[in-house]
């Protein structure tokens, strides 16, 4: 059995450190902030010009004036603070975010990410994503293991056009929690219900299993 989004979110938020500078992409990480646990404090910086936003706001307490760079309200917290872009990126480009967590349409087996352009789409371009995954200190990809139909998103090499080389140390998914180390895809758990089996076959890569993984630890209630 696959991961929830919810549950995919929860489990990416046990990898935030308390204390770390932590920047969320837009799609399935603007989940996480809804379940950071509860012995964890985090940053959260925006590249829009926010830093300590919170989880979402409840309906009817909505700010139109407090978004993300997904263009979602937030809610921000004690101590927050707003600036520029520019200032924004100086932070980023300066090596200030601790923890990267972007979705991707493709990750490599040496780390290289790919999650600016979808075939056939029109886009606007790449965001701040460029100058995430080289100025945060460590950048986790977050997303569903294939594409619709079952296409590989874990692959040897990716084909389409990079955002960075070598740049992504973890990648987890609704299958699984893989490591990306100089020797390759590592894994290290899976989802409750999958296997080994599933995940090799959900992956276009070689993937490493030193050890029997373990089980993806889901807050109750999630």
């Amino acid at each position: 059995m696959a991961l929830t989004r919810t549950q995919l979110a929860a489990r990416v938020a046990q990898e935030l450190r308390d204390g770390a500078y932590v920047n969320l992409g837009i799609g399935l990480p603007t989940l996480i902030p809804n379940y950071i646990p509860a012995n964890v404090t985090v940053v959260l910086q925006s590249e829009n010009g926010i830093l300590g936003f919170g989880p979402y706001p409840y309906e009817g307490e909505e700010d139109a004036d407090l978004i993300n760079a997904g263009k979602e309200t937030v809610t921000v917290l004690p101590g927050a603070s707003y600036f520029d872009s520019a200032t924004s990126f100086g932070m980023i480009r300066g090596g200030k975010v601790d923890i990267a967590v972007l979705g991707a349409m493709q990750v490599a087996s040496n780390g290289d990410l790919a999650n600016w352009v979808i075939p056939g789409k029109v886009v606007k371009g790449m965001g701040g994503a460029m100058d995430l995954v080289h100025g945060a200190k460590r950048v986790i990809v977050m997303m569903e293991h294939t594409a619709k139909g079952g296409a590989h998103k874990v692959l040897e090499r990716c084909d389409l056009p990079l955002t960075g080389k070598g740049v992504v140390q973890q990648i987890v998914t609704d299958l699984a929690l893989i490591d990306v180390t100089p020797g390759g895809l590592v894994l290290r758990e899976v989802a409750p219900g999958v296997s080994v089996d599933d995940v090799r076959t959900a992956t276009g890569a070689a993937l490493a299993v030193p050890h029997e993984p373990a089980v993806m630890a889901i807050p109750p209630g999630v």
